[in-house]
């Protein structure tokens, strides 16, 4: 059945294809299990020939990126899916199989049970290549360190890192990476950035160390929890890169924007979406602002005299001024009515599977109309599309 999914879903790779920007940027958010939507994601792009040359991730974004930037371009996708099948085995299956499973009348009610026993079998025996629970519990640990401030240890996700990402290929300068973490002793958001040092899998395994279920992760004396302690999106950190015309593949894998919740369930559910969503929408809506105020400065500027144009302290400000396109391309997972509160740790083949399919069919979906790649009209600098709301 996976080489039939395979041979539907990865046609041949287009070569890379030239496009009118300086960057060309995948910001990958943080979800658990949810980030298979990210591996389709990535896959449509490999097809169509884009290739990011800067990842920013938190979490499991952080993960597929050091996967991705730590491959060769033509096992990228291949290493995705290793990686993603690693880490879901064990998968809970419907005994009748899914055919009859999609035939039945209470097929929602199937999804939903399969759903619940892949989270249950997470949080009671963790997740091959990933993480495995401690025993004893820390809250009966007579130890201290991670043994007493964690419930999993993550040694198993070391090995995978080192198994499946070549770290001299991600090192190599070939693309930009920058993963976010948080100080636990000081509470700042810090970017671990090849652009400024070499990274090694203990960065992306401080990105993605949750608490209380995953340790901190000590680097050069200090210790580190998951980014999206603070803020799940490193969107923030390729805007505020060096001026240069910049394509942002924005994928993200809560949404802001929900129902009222109607039961305790959909309150856990909802107050996920909106705690990680990190407002996405509101750091797209500050860089629009910021490129107003840039076109404001550059028609201030025109108007002055040639001598004064000359002063350090203006060519300064010019600088900063000076004009860049952003065009931020920005995928949502939507979530599916049989997945609850608990869908970021439903480890299972077959809800990973639906999560991959759905991304590579948004960004086939997004692609299908050239003109979103267009740079933007000067007048504008800045646009943003989202085929999960009206263009």
């Amino acid at each position: 059945m996976l080489n039939v999914m395979r041979e539907q879903t990865e046609p041949v790779p287009r070569r890379a294809r030239a496009l009118p920007y300086d960057v060309v940027a995948l910001v990958l958010q943080g979800g658990g299990a949810l980030g298979a939507y990210q591996a389709g994601v990535y896959q449509g792009l490999h097809e169509a020939g884009i290739r990011p040359n800067w990842l920013a991730g938190i979490s499991i974004g952080a993960l597929n990126a050091a996967i991705i930037a730590g491959s060769p371009e033509n096992e990228r996708v291949q290493r995705l899916r290793e990686f993603w099948e690693t880490i879901c085995a064990f998968s809970i299956e419907w005994p009748a199989g899914e055919g009859l499973a999609n035939a039945m009348p209470f097929a929602f009610d199937i999804s939903s049970i399969r759903n619940a026993l892949a989270a249950t079998r997470a949080l009671m025996q963790g997740q091959p290549g990933f993480f495995k629970p401690r025993f004893p519990s820390p809250i009966w640990s007579p130890f201290s360190g991670d043994a007493a401030t964690s419930f999993y240890d993550t040694a198993p996700l070391h090995q995978t890192l080192e198994r499946l990402v070549d770290f001299d290929r991600l090192n190599s300068g070939d693309v930009r990476v920058s993963v976010g973490a948080v100080n636990v002793r000081t509470g700042n958001l810090t970017y671990f950035d090849t652009a400024e040092r070499r990274l090694g899998p203990k960065h992306f395994m401080a990105s993605g160390a949750l608490p209380p279920g995953f340790p901190a992760v000590e680097i050069e004396g200090e210790h580190y929890w998951d980014g999206g302690v603070v803020s799940n999106t490193p969107l923030s950190r390729v805007l505020s890169g060096e001026p240069c015309d910049t394509l942002t593949f924005q994928i993200d894998l809560w949404s802001a924007k929900g129902r009222v919740p109607y039961d305790m369930m959909e309150v856990s559910s909802r107050q996920k979406d909106i705690q990680y969503s990190s407002r996405t929408r509101a750091i797209t809506d500050h860089a629009k602002q910021m490129q107003k105020m840039r076109q404001a400065l550059q028609r201030t500027l025109a108007l002055l005299p040639d001598r004064a144009k000359q002063d350090p302290e203006i060519r300064a400000i010019a600088e900063m001024a000076r004009h860049r396109a952003c065009n931020i391309i920005h995928l949502i997972y939507q979530t599916k009515l049989h997945e609850g509160h608990s869908r970021d740790y439903e480890f299972g083949l077959s809800g990973m599977r639906a999560h991959w399919q759905s991304g590579l069919e948004d960004i086939r979906r997004t692609l299908a109309d050239p003109r979103r790649l267009d740079l933007p009209a000067p007048e504008l600098g800045m646009v943003t599309h989202d085929i999960h709301r009206r263009d």
